[in-house]
């Protein structure tokens, strides 16, 4: 007689897979491999997104889009919903008293007091794949968002944060595509310079409070602080920590590395420059031997890459500069030497030269790779009119990628082959208020990057999605960068865009289960 159980058991495990995301399935050990069935994909029915509150100006303007392809469910008939809604609040974290929690608004087990009433009114709800919804908020008070997509809204679920700030301290075309909830982030090209006031956000989806430490590494190592160390992240809401106060020592190039304790954060770096504007720098792909930097304006006035090998060995790293027409090694630029735990910048200048760039980063001697994490700081324009963007080392597009929050005019789509040839297909959806969708596909040559302007939805309202989709030939990286004039100045932004995880792989059940006796 078989065990009704343990059959139970295998189709609970398998099920819950797919649910989550990122549940595995092992096959028991001393199992034949040739006995299991191949892993299949399956859509993800339910993810999260967490998008950093969006400013500290009262001038500040903040667009928030929600998308799902249309077609991501594969055939899925559970309707499901997607909905970002402001977190309890977000405070700035004290670093001279973490010990007093009476402002984190939580009990002595770490759960939030002050939690979200569900008669709260989403920022953001969206009702159906294929179209855009939108959300928006005003002025410095704005919270974090926390957003739960569920059912067939579930598989490559997006959004997007753009704030414009017209004036003052911090002014400039701020986006960030709200990113997924983790427990380790990289990020290169921060700064405690005088000149620069770099915020990490960190952003708790979970009804417990979660810890975080946060690590400084300058051009001659660890930046030495104790106040970065477990700074508790309440539950449901947002913190944001000035990292200029987590040490005496200033230094242009500085690398910041996010882990928790305990919990899963968002976290992302609000950069803002004297001079230049601000912007959100995004965490870095994961360490790796090479790294693509996609998306780099034809007219980039300055270039500065940033780059920290986490490990115990140098990177001895040679830049290639993948233009319009092959691979090129920028002259001057040829090479740059990263000592471990140490943070190396290079001014690059106008690298682009008036065409359009993606920079990959290779090990110098084959046979020879040391993982690295890596981000460029770009910047546009001259004088007081100077704005600037980051490009974070991006992991490829996978099988599908979206990014939202594109408009009729001011979106460039930069894709990149940096080794064999490939084909895409790119999609723009229909508008948020209204317009039908439209497909081109593009061919991109081996180690080169395609700048285009984008299709457009017929009949476009409101603003819309644009999705890649390989659909031959090798790894494709991709960034879109808006840009938006104001009061003259022309403020952009660079969104990468990595595979959207919108598909889980479940092992499949082994087809003998007569082991499973009572």
């Amino acid at each position: 007689m078989k065990s009704t159980s343990a059959l139970s058991l295998i189709a609970g495990a398998v099920a819950l897979a797919a649910v989550t995301g990122f549940a595995a399935l092992n096959e028991p050990s001393g199992g034949s491999t040739a006995e299991a069935k191949t892993a299949a994909r399956l859509p993800v029915e339910r993810t999260s997104l967490l998008c950093p509150a969006p400013g500290l100006s009262d001038l500040s303007e903040t667009a928030y889009t929600a998308f799902t392809p249309s077609g991501a469910s594969g055939g899925s008939t559970t309707a499901g919903t997607a909905e970002l809604l402001s977190s309890a609040k977000d405070d700035e974290a004290t670093t001279d008293d973490k010990s007093d929690e009476k402002s984190d608004g939580k009990d002595k087990k770490g759960k939030g007091k002050s939690k979200k009433d569900k008669t709260d009114k989403p920022v953001v709800s969206l009702k159906e794949p294929g179209k855009p919804a939108t959300g928006e908020a005003s002025g410095a008070g704005s919270p974090a968002l926390i957003g739960i997509a569920t059912g067939r809204l579930a598989p490559g679920w997006t959004a997007q944060q753009t704030t414009t700030i017209e004036a003052g301290d911090g002014r400039g075309l701020l986006g960030i595509s709200c990113t997924t909830p983790d427990t380790d982030f990289w990020f290169p090209a921060a700064s405690t310079a005088k000149s620069r006031e770099d915020y990490v956000h960190l952003t708790n989806p979970d009804d417990t409070a979660a810890v975080a430490d946060i690590e400084l590494y300058g051009p001659d190592g660890s930046l030495k602080s104790d106040v970065g160390e477990g700074i508790t992240v309440p539950a449901g809401s947002g913190v944001r920590v000035l990292i200029s106060t987590l040490t005496s020592k200033a230094a242009d190039d500085v690398t910041v590395h996010v882990t928790t304790r305990t919990g899963r954060v968002g976290a992302a770096v609000r950069s803002a420059d004297d001079k230049t504007g601000s912007d959100w720098l995004t965490a870095s792909a994961e360490p790796a031997g090479t790294v693509v930097l996609p998306g780099i304006p034809a007219d980039a006035t300055s270039v500065r890459l940033v780059a920290f090998a986490p490990g115990d060995d140098d990177a001895d790293l040679g830049l290639r500069l993948l233009g319009k027409t092959g691979a090129v090694t920028p002259a001057g630029h040829e090479e740059l030497h990263v000592k471990s735990h140490m943070t190396a910048g290079m001014d690059l200048k106008d690298i682009t030269r008036g065409e359009a760039g993606s920079l990959m980063l290779v090990p110098s001697e084959k046979g020879r790779a040391t993982p690295i994490v890596a981000a460029l700081r770009v910047v546009r324009g001259k004088g007081d009119k100077q704005e600037v963007a980051y490009i974070p080392a991006t992991a490829p597009v996978g099988a599908r990628a979206t990014v939202a929050d594109n408009r009729s005019k001011g979106s460039v789509l930069s894709l990149t082959a940096p080794g064999a040839a490939a084909t895409v297909k790119v999609t723009a959806s229909a508008g948020s208020g209204g317009g039908t969708p439209v497909s081109k596909t593009y061919k991109i040559a081996a180690g080169t990057t395609t700048a285009v302007t984008p299709p457009v939805p017929k009949g476009l309202k409101g603003t819309y999605a644009l999705t890649v989709e390989p659909q031959a030939g090798g790894p494709v990286h991709a960034a879109r960068t808006l840009t938006e004039t104001v009061n003259g100045i022309q403020m952009f932004t660079v969104q990468t865009m990595p595979d959207d995880r919108g598909t889980v792989e479940v092992p499949a059940a082994r087809q003998d289960l007569s082991v499973l006796d009572d």
